[in-house]
């Protein structure tokens, strides 16, 4: 007599939707953290000294209010994604790579410049950094999209057999 054991729904569900939608909160907090803490305080001066040194710099300054309110609405949109996340469409899975790389670097970033104590030479960081607390959540949630993505993400190229 065999006993098949079922796998646990939420691990062989089709699509990535848990991962997605833990990120998604993860952000979120990222972006209390940061909106707290004095993210911009250290972001806008570390730009302006890139943009000094490289006019090519991809990036400027923001005013408090402009920033929040394209976070939030960013974090708003990705967060009503998550039933197509759900179901695994494979048109999102790009953008739940990029996704989940750039949430992971975030975290990367808030730990290294709070150790560092400075983004450029001239920009210190008070300790610990904007976005310290939240990375953490960060990093959790956006190994657990990349592996939900990987593990979705296989395709089985067995030919079929004449049986």
């Amino acid at each position: 007599m065999r006993i098949a054991l079922k796998p646990a729904a939420a691990l062989s569900a089709p699509g990535f939707g848990s991962a997605w939608f833990a990120l998604c909160v993860a952000f979120a907090l990222h972006i209390f953290d940061e909106a707290s803490s004095g993210f911009l305080a250290v972001y806008n001066p570390t730009v302006t000294i890139l943009r000094g040194r490289w006019g090519w710099f991809p990036t400027g300054t923001f005013e408090f209010g402009e920033w929040l309110a394209a976070l939030i609405a960013a974090c708003g949109v990705l967060f009503f994604l998550t039933p197509v996340a759900g179901r695994g469409m494979s048109g999102l899975r790009p953008l739940a790579w990029v996704y989940a790389v750039l949430m992971f670097l975030s975290g990367l970033g808030s730990d290294l410049f709070s150790i560092l104590g400075h983004t450029v030479a001239a920009v210190t960081v008070p300790r610990p950094g904007p976005g310290f607390y939240s990375s953490p959540f960060l990093f959790v949630a956006s190994l657990w999209l990349m592996y939900r993505l990987r593990r979705t993400g296989q395709v089985d190229f067995r030919l079929p057999t004449g049986d």
